[in-house]
C-alpha cells in the first residue's frame, strides 16, 4: 500500500515546504544512484541479466537517455518497462483538475496556466502517485495519431469553443503521461507514419496537435521494446525515430539453466489444490528448464521466433498439473510430477515454437525429443552414476519393474523396496526423507535414464511402461 501523499494542498503551502521541481529524467537519475549507491538494481524481480542487460539500462538511465529493448519474445521486456515505474518518486504534486500532470511551478496546458494565473498561491494542488505517472501502449497497426498525442474534441467544440481554442483539446495518451514514463511495446507494428508523430516528443520534447498552433512542452521519458526486424516482418522502426533513441538494449534469453530455473519458480503458478500438496522435486524442476534450453539450439526450430522462457513457466504449470490430477483420481495426499508427465508438455510446448520444416507430426516429435534430451542430461548430472551398475546387474538377473502415469505412489515405494540396489541408488538421488510420491518420481527418472542411456529396455504400451534387462 502507498503511504499517504504530503501535506501541501496550495501553490503557496508547495513553495513554502521547500518542494524543488526537477524533469522527470532527472528525478529517475536520482533514484538510479540512490539504489546503486545501495547495491541495489535499479529494476527489481528481472533474473540473468544483472551483468549484461541491467548495467547497459542502469548507464542509459544516468544518462538521461529513452531507451529501447530489443530482443525476442518471453525476454522480460515488458516487465523491466513496468519495473522503470519503481523508479519515480512515490508521490508527485501537479496543479488540481490538469488532465496532463502540471507542474504547479511549470504549468504547460492552458487550464493550469489559467487557474496559476487567477488563483496564484491559493491554486489547489493534488498529488499523483507514480503508479499513475506511467503508460503504456501496445502497439498496433490501427494505432492513430489522435490515440497517442491528441486531436480536437468535437464535444468540446459543440459545446460552443472555437476549434483554435487550446481547451478543445483532447489529449492523447503521450501528453496525459506528462512527468512521467511512457511505454510503447512492439514499436515496429505502429505504422510509420504514426512513428512520424513521436520524433518531436523524443528530440524536441513537445507534442504538435492537428489544426492547432500549439506546440506543447512534455516532460516524459520514452521507452519501447521491439523483436528484431529479420524475425517479425510486420513492419519496421523509422530510421530517424531509431537515431532518436538515446540507447538500445539487446536482450537474451537466460544463459544457465540454474537462472530459467528461478525465474519458473518465481513466476509459475504452483500451488496444491483441492486437499492435494504439491511437491515439485528439483531434478524434474531441471528437465523443464532443459527442454528450453535445448530447444534454443536445435536446428529443427526457427530461432529467430526464439522459444520464450513462457514455455518453460506453461511447461511446469502443466506437469504439475499434470500430477495433481493423477493425485486426485487416486486420493492421495501428494502429488509429485514423475516423466511419464512430461507427456503432457507436448500441449503447452507445440504453440511456443516455430519448426523448420512441417511434416506430419513434426511438431510432437520435435518435443518428444527434447524431452529425451532433457531427461538424458539431468539423469546423468543428477544420478549417483557409480551405484547405477548395480541396479543394471539385478535387471540382468531377471529385475523388472513397471511404471506408469496411473501407478499409485506406493506402488513405486514397494518397487524400489523389493530391489537393494534400486533402493540405494533413489534413496541417494531423492533424499532419506523422500516422501511416496517423490519415490515414484527418483525411480522414473533413474529407469527412463538407463533406458535413454542404452542400460535397460523399455516396451511402452498405453501409457504404462514396462523396463528390464537389454
Amino acid at each position: 500500500m502507498p503511504n499517504d501523499p504530503p501535506g501541501p494542498a496550495t501553490l503557496g503551502e508547495l513553495r513554502s515546504a521547500g518542494w524543488v521541481s526537477v524533469s522527470v529524467r532527472e528525478e529517475v537519475r536520482r533514484n538510479v544512484a540512490s539504489r546503486i549507491a545501495a547495491g541495489m538494481p535499479a529494476v527489481d524481480g528481472v533474473l540473468g541479466f544483472e551483468d549484461t542487460v541491467v548495467p547497459q539500462l542502469e548507464n542509459a538511465l544516468l544518462a538521461g537517455h529513452d531507451v529501447i529493448l530489443l530482443g525476442e519474445r518471453g525476454q522480460a521486456k515488458s516487465r523491466i518497462l513496468r519495473s522503470l515505474v519503481g523508479l519515480l518518486d512515490e508521490w508527485a504534486p501537479v496543479v488540481s483538475g490538469s488532465e496532463i500532470n502540471d507542474d504547479p511551478f511549470r504549468p504547460v496546458s492552458r487550464h493550469a496556466r489559467d487557474l496559476v494565473a487567477e488563483l496564484g498561491d491559493e491554486t489547489p494542488v493534488a498529488w499523483v502517485h507514480r503508479s499513475d505517472r506511467y503508460g503504456e501502449k501496445l502497439a498496433t497497426p490501427d494505432t492513430s495519431i489522435a490515440d497517442l498525442i491528441g486531436e480536437v474534441d468535437p464535444i468540446k467544440f459543440a459545446e460552443g469553443r472555437y476549434l483554435a481554442d487550446e481547451l478543445t483539446i483532447h489529449y492523447g495518451l503521450v501528453p496525459r503521461t506528462n512527468r512521467g514514463i511512457f511505454a510503447i511495446n512492439e514499436l515496429p507494428d505502429l505504422a510509420e507514419r504514426i512513428q512520424v508523430g513521436l520524433l518531436n516528443v523524443l528530440e524536441e520534447q513537445d507534442v504538435q496537435i492537428r489544426g492547432h498552433r500549439v506546440r506543447m512542452p512534455v516532460d516524459l521519458l520514452l521507452v519501447a521494446t521491439a523483436n528484431p526486424d529479420d524475425y517479425t516482418n510486420r513492419g519496421r522502426i523509422i530510421t530517424p525515430l531509431k537515431d532518436r533513441f538515446g540507447a538500445q538494449i539487446r536482450t537474451h534469453y537466460p544463459t544457465e539453466v540454474a537462472t530459467e530455473m528461478a525465474i519458473v519458480a518465481q513466476e509459475a503458478q504452483l500451488d496444491g489444490v483441492g486437499g492435494v500438496e504439491l511437491a515439485v522435486p528439483e531434478p524434474m524442476a531441471e528437465i523443464v528448464a532443459v527442454i528450453s534450453h535445448a530447444a534454443r539450439s536445435s536446428p529443427r526450430i526457427d530461432q529467430r521466433s526464439g522459444v520464450s522462457v513462457r514455455a518453460s513457466i506453461a511447461n511446469q504449470e502443466t506437469v504439475a498439473a499434470a500430477s495433481l490430477r493423477r493425485a486426485l483420481r487416486l486420493g492421495e495426499p501428494l502429488a509429485a510430477p514423475r516423466v511419464s508427465d512430461l507427456d503432457a508438455v507436448l500441449a503447452s510446448t507445440v504453440g511456443k515454437i516455430e519448426v523448420e520444416a512441417l511434416e506430419d507430426g513434426g511438431e510432437a516429435e520435435i518435443v518428444r525429443q527434447l524431452v529425451r534430451t532433457a531427461v538424458l542430461q539431468v539423469f546423468r548430472e543428477r544420478c549417483p552414476q557409480g551405484q547405477l551398475t548395480a541396479v543394471v546387474e539385478e535387471f540382468d538377473a531377471g529385475r523388472v519393474v513397471d511404471v506408469g502415469p496411473e501407478m499409485s505412489s506406493a506402488a513405486y515405494v514397494e518397487a524400489a523396496a523389493a530391489s537393494p540396489a534400486l533402493s540405494t541408488a533413489v534413496a541417494a538421488l531423492a533424499g532419506l526423507a523422500a516422501r511416496p510420491a517423490e519415490v515414484a518420481s527418483a525411480l522414473e527418472l533413474l529407469l527412463e535414464g538407463l533406458h535413454l542411456a542404452r542400460r535397460l529396455s523399455k516396451d511402452a504400451t498405453s501409457g504404462a511402461s514396462t523396463y528390464s534387462a537389454r
